[in-house]
């Protein structure tokens, strides 16, 4: 031990800090001399991404954007429908690399009406934006806060509600009824990881490039899941009601982030004024998620939790449904979204596996095969019942 020890002083610091202090010097003069290619005869390169369109007054168009590329990108004109208009920039018409700025634009806008906005930049380069169909953005008063949040409870908290009301029908099955249910939930969040990744993965296409969306996506998802991996048995107490009713709960925080992606679509679909697409969303998602209270109460099926436990698994899985619409409806940010969805994906991947184990141990216990024909039955429903109610949702 004391030979491994000996000469662990200054002196190893310093070398141990070396090859990092020869990086800083190789990398600040790559950057101040750009690796020793000029770059007076190259054209710059300009990304410049409108993130938000906002229309908070009838004569007021807002337009925020981001420079993704490595160079400044100086707006110097702006046109709406094709013909330049005036407009104002803060902090300035210069975006620095990564840096962001608000378009002001004075224009009296038609509700009901599409707009589409050009940006052209000094070298002449064109970055447009679009106003589908003109609405007034939401102020966040009392009475939209209150709407959004009923919105979010029809659409999240009641149906999760009522599908833990077949909780007392449930109980009443056989263990092999148990281990069906049990299944169908691993069914259930299948679709559901797929369909929120591939949700998280296409907003992240949507942000500029230097975020690198996509492989941010999935690396959330990937620490998500390990993470939650690695600190489950802290949720379990030696198993028994403590352990089945802590994978409910880790269940119902799966389904409550891929909720939260659900608030997020039908929010921005109210911002924007489409009414109809939201109230269809509305309907379409309410009917999809009742079937979510099933797989939040399925680890639970052998236990009598008290009446508080439901009540908590109920507001854990549908209440985000209610922050995805305050999101969406007062301040969309597609940076925000994708990560609440990538970590969702994760988070449901995790229950999948919990769940999976637990019918593993039913397996090993009753000496009979994981994949029998009723869990494999249990797994195709609820797969099957996921894509029939997905079918009523088109967003």
């Amino acid at each position: 031990m004391g030979k491994t020890n000996k000469g662990r002083g200054p002196v190893w610091v310093l070398l141990g800090l070396l090859p990092l202090l020869g990086l800083g010097v190789l990398l600040a003069l790559i950057t101040l001399n750009g690796a020793g290619i000029g770059r007076e005869d190259v054209p710059p390169v300009e990304d410049l991404t409108a993130t938000r369109v906002a229309l908070p007054t009838e004569n007021e168009i807002v337009v925020h954007v981001t420079n993704g590329g490595p160079d400044p990108v100086t707006v110097e004109q702006v046109t709406v429908n094709e013909a330049l208009w005036d407009f104002e920039m803060t902090p300035g018409n210069t975006v620095p690399p990564r840096g962001s700025a608000e378009i002001t634009i004075p224009y009296t806008w038609v509700e009901g009406e599409a707009y589409g906005i050009g940006m052209i930049s000094a070298t002449g380069t064109t970055f447009e934006a679009e106003v589908p169909l003109a609405v007034l953005t939401p102020g966040l008063t009392g009475d939209a806060f209150w709407r959004y949040a009923l919105i979010g409870f029809y659409v999240g908290v009641v149906p999760v509600s009522l599908g833990l009301l077949w909780y007392p029908f449930l109980r009443r099955l056989g263990s092999s009824g148990m281990n069906f249910v049990l299944a169908l939930t691993v069914g259930l969040l299948f679709w559901l990881v797929l369909d929120t990744l591939l949700d998280a993965v296409e907003t992240a296409g949507t942000l500029p490039g230097f975020f690198s969306g996509v492989p941010m996506v999935l690396s959330v998802t990937a620490l998500t899941l390990l993470g939650l991996l690695g600190s489950g048995r802290l949720f379990r107490r030696g198993g028994g009601e403590s352990s089945r009713l802590s994978t409910s709960y880790r269940i119902a925080g799966g389904i409550g982030l891929h909720n939260l992606g659900e608030g997020l679509a039908i929010g921005a679909a109210f911002a924007l004024g489409e009414v109809a697409l939201g109230t269809f969303l509305v309907i379409g998602f309410t009917l999809h998620n009742i079937t979510e209270g099933i797989g939040i109460a399925a680890p639970i099926l052998k236990e009598r939790p008290s009446l508080s436990h439901f009540i908590g698994l109920a507001l854990l899985g549908g209440g985000p449904a209610i922050l995805g619409t305050w999101i969406a409806g007062f301040a969309y940010s597609p940076l925000a979204a994708a990560l609440f969805l990538a970590v969702g994906a994760g988070a449901i991947l995790q229950v999948i596996y919990e769940v999976s184990r637990l019918l593993l141990k039913d397996s090993e216990r009753s000496r009979k095969p994981a994949l029998s024909a009723s869990n494999l039955g249990g797994l195709t429903a609820g797969v099957a019942i996921m894509y029939a109610t997905a079918l009523l949702v088109s967003v």
